[in-house]
């Protein structure tokens, strides 16, 4: 794929008008209209609940592209990769699942993310890394601020601030398989108005070899931002414009066990033409009001519409399944050795829409700081999606027919809801601070599905409600100036979405954490343990995460489980003369698994969860010399993790996925005020397992791949 000329451009204009400019940079400048929910590293420290920061320092000397890789050094996240550059993330948090971020709330400047949150939460969609400042993790009780996802946690994704002072930044990186990566953004205040242009321009041709192709496996993706802020004595607004685009030569077909282990690299002919069209567009308005030095007032009214038509080969899991089970003529099929008639390509054509008004109320009182708010949303979900029709003839594929859509390819599906929300954060005495929440969930959904093509006949419908108050309590108490004591309960929930039958009810769990912090100058460390007990446990059903009864679409309940675990992090700086050497740590021990034995689904008490791993850790080592040149290391492993529940009574080589462990490093250094060079390696020693087995065959993570890099600021 060719970098975008547009990218040069803009590129070539920041740099033009920082000539006009003074040749020393600005110091870091003071964030004036972040939406963050938590704040600083040392606020996630004394929240009332498991909380963590990933800051503008470790983003700016990480430089980080992909999403997975800094959500494994974050304490009871989960992270199961796919196509091995982070393009569609699978997270969970504790006790919710990661596909597709589904059951997490998924959050850009405090404003929902995924296409449709309710109705359909899988995050095709998710925001550009590269231009984030900041990674925000909420859990606990305190969650219950946000929502609809108020189980595991809420991932918020901080953006870049507009600059107090006319500044900018153009950073450029280049690497292996043909990879460019732009960021550049220019901006300023004067007065009471300020603004930020920000683009985001990213190529490569990927890692992965097709068959038989002169095709390659990359991807493109261009992502703009505008942003106007007006601040008054006791008022600010600000609105912000976000476009993107994607096109990705990704597939859902992966690889055959033994085909992995000849070449994690390798893709299937079957694959070719397989590819990912996708385009967002953002709009958002947040007003505030301060009426008083107690008393605020914001309103935040927002509208995201995503359109994608993921073009691929449909039911390609059943030649992996048949081939690994030893059908030696599935697996000529996947090598294209034999040919195969009636192959179907479909077009996961769906346009998502989502839109709503948010209000709250900040009231200072006394030893009280409350909250109150009110939000109304809707969304809804359009799939259409006609079949193409290939034969397989010596090797290649040859178009036959198009089948046009009906049934499951033909439908509409869509939510409406309102949450309201009351919060306390009560100063109790100087040791102990009291955290109340309350919310209530009332959603509405539906899916209309079509028997013909042009809408004009129905073939089924459904809907369903659900009223669900949230309650929870968390706590602070300060032991000492060193020791600080938490623990805190709420009850969870999540939506079950537009492909919910009326009899069906909302997951939902009653949550639990206490642990203890330790903080000694700049030694932290951290302990927490958490146990979920979930009444009805739901998997969201797609054909990237396949329910455990094979439904692609829609939901299905597995019924009563618990998830405990046990989260550590620990961090400590050390000095050497002139070297500063901060180390950070984390751990995280789960176990999720069903409660009783039930004869509706087959499932047995102890069977596992999938998709969460047993043992997770990472390891960050900074050496920075304080002359300019700092050099990074984080280290990151995840456990084996269940293909689908119950792998702990199936032996099959087929039913985990492996345990991975990576090493990346950087290496930055400081030419002058203005510029800084950098070299990034990531999976330094080379390391590719099986990180997932969904969807359709095995799939590697990223082989090593280096890339240097050059920021210029102005």
């Amino acid at each position: 794929m060719n970098k975008s000329l547009l990218s040069t451009a803009v590129a070539a204009a920041l740099l033009m008008s920082s000539q006009t400019l003074a040749s020393t940079a600005p110091e870091v400048e003071t964030n004036i209209e972040q939406i963050k929910i938590i704040g600083t590293k040392q606020d996630s420290r004394a929240t009332a609940g498991s909380s963590a920061v990933i800051d503008e320092e470790q983003m700016r000397i990480e430089v980080p592209s992909d999403i997975n890789q800094l959500m494994k050094t974050i304490p009871g996240v989960y992270v199961r990769e796919e196509d091995g550059q982070g393009l569609r993330p699978n997270i969970g948090i504790r006790a919710a699942s990661a596909g597709r971020v589904s059951k997490v709330t998924l959050l850009e400047d405090g404003i929902m993310m995924a296409p449709a949150p309710y109705s359909n939460p899988a995050a095709y969609y998710f925001p550009t890394t590269l231009r984030m400042s900041a990674v925000e993790v909420l859990k606990g009780a305190p969650l219950l601020r946000y929502g609809p996802q108020t189980t595991g946690g809420v991932l918020n994704l901080v953006s870049t601030p507009i600059p107090e002072q006319f500044s900018g930044q153009v950073l450029t990186e280049f690497g292996e398989y043909a990879s460019s990566d732009i960021h550049a953004h220019v901006g300023g205040t004067e007065g009471d108005f300020g603004f930020l242009l920000e683009t985001v321009q990213r190529n490569s041709d990927g890692f992965k070899t097709i068959d038989r192709s002169e095709r390659d496996a990359g991807f493109a993706i261009q992502d703009y931002v505008a942003k106007l802020q007006w601040q008054g004595d006791r008022s600010s607004l600000l609105a912000k414009l976000q476009y993107s685009e994607e096109e990705s030569n990704e597939t859902y077909l992966g690889l055959t066990d033994a085909d992995f282990s000849a070449d994690p690299n390798r893709r299937y002919g079957l694959s070719e033409i397989d590819q990912m069209d996708n385009k967002h567009e953002g709009y958002s308005v947040h007003y505030r009001f301060e009426a008083t030095e107690s008393l605020s007032v914001s309103a935040i009214g927002y509208y995201n519409d995503y359109k994608r038509n993921w073009f691929k080969l449909d039911g390609g899991n059943s030649y992996i399944n048949a081939a690994n089970a030893g059908d030696t003529e599935a697996l000529a099929i996947l090598r294209g050795d034999r040919d195969e008639v009636g192959l179907e390509y479909k077009n996961n054509n769906r346009a998502y829409e989502s839109k709503g008004i948010e209000l709250n109320i900040n009231w200072q009182w006394q030893n009280h700081d409350i909250e109150a708010g009110l939000r109304d949303h809707s969304d809804e979900m359009d799939r259409y999606q006609p079949v193409a029709v290939y034969d397989q003839v010596n090797g290649s594929l040859v178009y036959q027919d198009m089948i046009a859509p009906t049934g499951g390819n033909n439908r509409l599906e869509g939510a409406d809801a309102t949450a309201f929300w009351l919060t306390d954060q009560w100063q109790v005495s100087d040791a102990l601070t009291v955290n109340l929440a309350l919310r209530h969930e009332d959603v509405e959904s539906y899916r209309l599905q079509y028997a013909d093509p042009s809408r004009t006949a129905l073939d089924s419908t459904r809907g369903n409600s659900s009223d669900e108050w949230l309650p929870g309590v968390s706590f602070t108490y300060q032991l000492n100036q060193q020791w600080q004591m938490l623990a805190g309960a709420h009850r969870g929930f999540s939506p079950l979405g537009g492909g919910a039958s009326e009899n069906q009810r909302p997951e939902t769990s009653d949550n639990y954490e206490f642990g203890a912090r330790y903080s000694d100058g700049s030694f932290f460390a951290e302990a927490i343990a958490f146990y979920s007990d979930f009444n009805d446990t739901t998997q969201q059903c797609s054909i990237a995460n396949p329910c455990d009864n094979g439904a692609e679409s829609g939901s299905y309940v597995l019924g009563e489980s618990t998830v405990a675990g046990l989260e550590l992090q620990a961090s400590q700086l050390f000095e050497f003369g002139q070297f500063a050497m901060p180390v950070d740590f984390t751990y995280t021990y789960t176990q999720g698994e069903i409660k009783g034995d039930s004869l509706v689904t087959g499932l047995m008490d102890g069977d596992e969860l999938n998709d969460i791993p047993q043992n997770t850790f990472s390891v960050r080592v900074t050496l920075d010399n304080n002359e300019g040149w700092t050099n990074y290391v984080v280290a990151k492993y995840i456990d084996e993790m269940c293909v689908s529940v119950g792998c702990n009574r199936n032996d099959s080589a087929f039913a985990r996925t492996d345990s991975l462990f990576v090493t990346d490093i950087v290496s930055r250094y400081e030419v002058n005020p203005n510029m800084a060079v950098y070299l990034k390696v990531e999976n330094l020693f080379d390391q590719q397992k099986i990180v997932a087995r969904s969807p359709h065959g095995a799939r590697p993570n990223k082989p090593q791949t280096a890339s240097l890099g050059v920021e210029y600021s102005f």
